[in-house]
């Protein structure tokens, strides 16, 4: 089985870093994590307030829930945690991709992933588990 779990890394001196951190968190909470991110992603470097709200409104989302999430950054402590684990980890770039313990930085084509992958699926024989 394959599990993807997103870690959060706002850049320090990047003006929305956290607050779309916290859109993305608020959106998940209401069941819409990935159509958030990647308006995120479409939407970038238009992440202030407003456009935030808009992308919510865009989804579809309890609006006043999400804004007042963003206001109070009622994720800020899950975010903090993730910060202190990129920092334990010395990580700095975004995206840092692990799969199985293998890290791969920044954006790399489907193709690096895929090979990575492909050596883990061999590793691990037939059964799946890895001697």
């Amino acid at each position: 089985s394959v599990r993807l779990v997103v870690k959060h890394l706002p850049y320090r001196y990047r003006d929305y870093s956290s607050i779309a951190a916290e859109a993305s968190l608020a959106a998940r909470d209401q069941g819409k994590f990935r159509e958030m991110h990647l308006l995120l992603l479409d939407r970038s470097p238009k992440l202030d307030r407003e456009s935030l709200i808009a992308c919510a409104k865009e989804l579809k989302l309890d609006v006043p829930r999400f804004t007042k999430d963003l206001d109070t950054m009622r994720h800020k402590t899950e975010i903090d945690r993730d910060v202190k684990l990129a920092e334990t980890l010395d990580l700095y770039n975004t995206p840092t991709i692990f799969i199985n313990g293998v890290k791969l930085l920044g954006d790399r084509p489907f193709e690096a992933y895929k090979s990575v992958i492909d050596q883990e699926l061999k590793a691990a024989g037939p059964g799946g588990k890895k001697p």
